[in-house]
């Protein structure tokens, strides 16, 4: 029976947050077996003895299919949208102009820096809770050492005139302590942080690296930091019981958080991380926007030296604050953190008149992962992290994994992997059966997937509730009896039953793909680890599992 090509559905995430819809699964069996796509270009015909003819190569584990991609999403929410160098003759004469304006604004920059760093190591020094780092669990700062820190909160202040933040509008005004124990704000630029340090005076959630830098890491410890690992689940934990502790103790100032994890261009909201919600208190919504014409000042894909002296060369930047009425935690408690979460995230994307995404910072790493690699739009690499972990479960380190092996794969410029390249990297020939399995992600038969259809057809296989028995299934039937491993001529025999066998090289290549741990067997552990990063693969032991023989004829 000839071999014929089955058109999958193609793989798609949503752009918003709110327009992710549950929509039921299709059924690929009723719909895709209509459309058949015969690819004789190589002369290459494929023949099973058991072959049902409708070519989908996963059919033995199920005939659900990823879901539908629209295509490159047109968001992107991390790119600061000014020009790197360049902006016209407006912006390099305003920059001439303004050089020594510039000199003076740095100068004012480092006094206020050097002042307030002396004022806070006097208010800090012999106190135990912040020796060396804040300890957890311990108490709030006497008020002596607050009203000490007045001082480094007018030198923020003047820190943030230095950056040509000469006024800033605010519209609204805090809640009471009492009455919003967390206050939650967008994350555009360093600056917000530098704000809310002289106006609120709150305890911050911050990343463990921020505790090393030189002058910031001593004033943000006289702000009782509750640090935090973001990829320990551990660290999470004890920051979210942290959170809890000081926000239930009116002794202690409010508790800060930018929920988004990381900053944006603004002009989008990023999923929300759930740590200023778990505890189950009010919150108040702070949005910030930078109104702007010539110049972004987001902190996106741009280096923080080159955003100073652009701040730093501006005539006056804009700046509003805008404080939200607070938000309660669901009165039902069946409605959980993610409820809570989404709706003070839509909240705030009303006021900002912004759209929330479901990018999360596990997309912008993903970004500076391929920019880093030298990848010409790092955005087209995104996923849309949050909405892959809530479907399938996939953690941010499995897909900066998987990552790495689709940046060996040899994609273009727009970020797109050909199906050659793709089994290259696995030491294969593009045969019949490699095609097939390639167009499991590909629909378009473009020949070349995105990282995006990659990972989710990758998870989408994994969550199939027969895969793991089928990996399990395969192990069995391929192992030797007596050592309960599995030689490189024991795979080649096992390939043997569904493909023609690559070259020595290439077969080498495939094997070392399979031997996680390198010791020349692939062992069960091996054998599941290899499957479960690359789940694709499976379909190489659809004959033995089966008990088929599928036969290449070129």
């Amino acid at each position: 029976m000839a071999s014929t090509c089955l058109a999958p559905a193609s793989l798609s995430t949503p752009l918003l947050s709110d327009s992710i819809a549950r929509a039921p699964a299709a059924n690929g069996h009723a719909t895709n077996h209509r459309h058949h796509h015969h690819d004789d270009s190589d002369g290459a015909a494929a023949v099973s003895v058991c072959d049902d003819g409708g070519g989908d190569p996963f059919a033995f584990l199920s005939e659900d299919r990823p879901p539908r991609d629209r295509g490159p999403s047109p968001a992107d929410p991390f790119r600061n949208g000014t020009p790197a160098w360049g902006g016209g003759v407006y912006a390099w004469s305003r920059t001439l102009l303004l050089l020594p304006v510039a000199l003076v604004r740095l100068a004012l920059f480092g006094l206020s820096i050097a002042i307030g760093y002396a004022a806070t190591w006097v208010a800090l020094r012999g106190w135990a809770d912040t020796h060396g780092r804040p300890r957890v669990g311990g108490g709030p700062m006497p008020a002596w050492r607050r009203r000490l820190m007045w001082i480094t909160r007018i030198s923020a202040r003047c820190i943030l005139f230095s950056f040509g933040y000469h006024w800033i509008r605010k519209k609204g005004r805090p809640a009471r302590r009492e009455l919003a124990p967390i206050v939650v704000s967008n994350h555009i630029s360093y600056i917000e942080p530098i704000f809310f340090f002289y106006e609120l005076f709150p305890t911050i959630v911050s990343s463990e690296s921020h505790d090393a830098l030189p002058f910031v890491g001593t004033i943000i410890r006289a702000m009782q930091v509750i640090y935090v690992d973001r990829f320990s689940p551990a660290s999470r934990k004890a920051a979210v019981n942290e959170i809890k502790r000081k926000a239930a103790c009116n002794s202690f100032p409010r508790v800060l958080l930018f929920p988004e994890g990381t900053t944006t261009n603004g002009r989008f909201l990023i999923s929300f991380q759930h740590g200023a919600f778990i505890p189950g208190y009010p919150v108040q919504p702070v949005v910030v926007r930078y109104p702007h014409v010539h110049f972004d000042q987001s902190w996106g894909n741009i280096s923080l030296l080159k955003l100073m002296f652009k701040m730093f060369t501006q005539f006056h930047n804009f700046m509003e604050v805008e404080y939200l009425p607070v938000v309660y935690p669901p009165e039902i408690k069946q409605e959980n953190a993610l409820h809570f979460a989404e709706d003070t995230s839509y909240a705030m994307a009303r006021a900002l008149n912004v759209l929330p995404t479901s990018y999360s910072y596990g997309d912008s790493m993903i970004m500076a992962r391929a920019i880093e690699a030298g990848k010409v739009n790092g955005s087209n690499y995104m996923v849309e992290m949050a909405w892959v972990k809530d479907i399938y479960g996939v953690s941010t380190a499995e897909a900066m994994d998987l990552l790495e092996h689709f940046l060996a794969m040899n994609p273009d410029n727009d970020g797109r992997v050909k199906a050659q390249d793709f089994w290259a990297h696995f030491g294969l020939d593009c045969s019949p059966l490699c095609k097939k399995i390639f167009h499991y992600f590909d629909l378009g038969i473009k020949e070349s997937i995105t990282f995006r259809q990659f990972l989710v057809g990758c998870a989408h296989l994994r969550k199939q509730p027969l895969f793991q028995g089928a990996c399990e299934t395969a192990f069995e039937k391929c192992r030797d009896p007596e050592t309960s491993e599995i030689s490189r001529a024991q795979l080649a025999d096992v390939l043997r039953l569904s493909m023609l066998l690559p070259s020595g090289d290439r077969m080498l290549d495939l094997f070392k793909t399979f031997d996680i741990d390198g010791d020349e067997k692939i062992s069960k552990d091996d054998f599941m680890t290899c499957l479960g990063r690359f789940p694709f693969l499976i379909a190489f032991f659809a004959a033995p599992i089966n008990g088929e023989v599928y036969i290449e004829i070129v």
